[in-house]
């Protein structure tokens, strides 16, 4: 596993933005490295892992077959300090070039995560948490018909 000290992990906005360059590198060590040892992530259809191996052990595989042809981007962050040594970071990120594991390519989408983030006492910041949330734009929740099919709507449209 890539060592967090070899990262430039200065600022709480660090962690987003190696995050997305690690993808971009398709480097699950250095992605995963950003994450505590017993870090959560949970991604966007709500897969949970619980550590930093499970962590790498996911991308390792997503980044080598569904995401290899991807890219990440950042469009928008915001950082809230909860206190000098603990921050929210959430993070608008675009992503094209994702495919089905038999190849299909998939339209572009929006995600936003929130990184929980501390300083540690040598002055790197460093995720404790992180959960992905895909954007479906004009929607505000989901529903679940009989048969398990899930389905994005508005509250306001009528049913």
């Amino acid at each position: 596993m890539a060592n967090i000290n070899d990262l430039n992990l200065n600022e709480p906005s660090d962690i987003p933005n190696t995050f997305i360059e690690a993808w971009n590198l398709k480097d699950a060590k250095m992605l995963a490295s950003i994450f505590d040892e017993d870090a959560e992530f949970i991604n966007v259809t709500g897969l949970w892992w619980h550590d930093r191996e499970s962590i790498f052990e996911a991308h390792k595989y997503g980044l080598k077959v569904i995401f290899k042809d991807s890219e990440l981007s950042l469009r928008k962050m915001k950082v809230k300090y909860l206190s000098d040594t603990i921050a929210v970071v959430n993070a608008r990120i675009h992503l094209e070039g994702q495919t089905s594991v038999k190849g299909k390519k998939a339209q572009a989408r929006n995600t936003i995560f929130t990184f929980v983030v501390h300083q540690s006492d040598d002055g790197n910041w460093s995720c404790a948490s992180a959960q992905n949330t895909d954007i479906v734009p004009g929607k505000e929740t989901h529903i679940i018909d009989k048969e398990g099919n899930i389905e994005a709507v508005d509250y306001r449209e009528s049913t």
